[in-house]
């Protein structure tokens, strides 16, 4: 009868996991560049007696990959990428990759995120234009034009499809591997006075969180019952 209870708690235990991940997604579902997250459950056999007993495993977190939408602003300082590449940043925690390619210039010209991250070239160093130059124009591969003049470029990265991924300030991503400059420019390229948005999908994520919270309160109301039912059982044996 314990197998039940131990079965139902490990479903819980998942459950509040999944909640939690969801109601996180919804609450950066604004949030440009940002990738979602999800969890991988997998089945967890135990050998009870003669038995197998499948128990549900708390589920190992990862972030999803797939595009946001992309908003178009006019503005020559918001980039987008087309394509499975990354921008690189500069953060205390070292070189992070982002899709967020909202920016700011300094006084200096410096190319800084809004957070105040300098954005990096191919070869990882910063990038730095002329304030005084006028317009600011960049080429699908990532070239940078002021007055037909090139004067950087902005780095696009491939991340392994099987690197692990950290989060990093909401938007970035820091994964387990190194990262390495994006070469191929035909599936990969720029936008510029585009903005990519969260790929989270509000309307499915809500759909989820409720589905989870009433098969969260279904697997509570079943512990109560196995519950209801040991302490009966322990009467009528105790009874006997």
């Amino acid at each position: 009868m314990l197998n039940n209870l131990y079965v139902n708690i490990s479903a819980q235990i998942a459950l509040r996991n999944r909640m939690e991940t969801l109601a996180h997604n919804v609450a950066n579902m604004n949030t440009p560049g940002f990738r979602s997250d999800s969890i991988r459950f997998e089945e967890q056999v135990s050998k009870l007696g003669d038995r197998n007993v499948s128990f549900s495993s708390s589920g190992e977190n990862f972030i999803s990959r797939a595009s946001g939408p992309v908003t178009k602003t006019d503005n020559p300082l918001d980039i987008s990428i087309q394509g499975e590449s990354w921008f690189a940043i500069q953060t205390p925690a070292g070189q992070a990759y982002t899709r967020d390619g909202r920016m700011k210039m300094t006084p200096e010209g410096a190319l800084q995120t809004l957070n105040g991250y300098p954005v990096l070239d191919a070869g990882g160093s910063g990038i730095t234009v002329d304030p005084s130059a006028g317009k600011i124009d960049i080429s699908r591969d990532g070239m940078i034009n002021q007055n037909g003049r090139q004067i950087g470029a902005f780095g696009l990265y491939t991340i392994d499809p099987l690197d692990t991924l950290s989060r990093y300030d909401n938007s970035a991503v820091i994964p387990k591997g190194p990262a390495t400059p994006t070469l191929d420019f035909t599936t990969n390229s720029i936008l510029q006075g585009y903005v990519e948005g969260s790929n989270v999908n509000p309307v499915l994520e809500m759909s989820k969180l409720i589905q989870i919270t009433r098969t969260y309160e279904d697997v509570s109301a079943a512990i109560d019952k196995s519950e209801s039912s040991q302490q009966d059982a322990i009467r009528t044996l105790g009874g006997s």
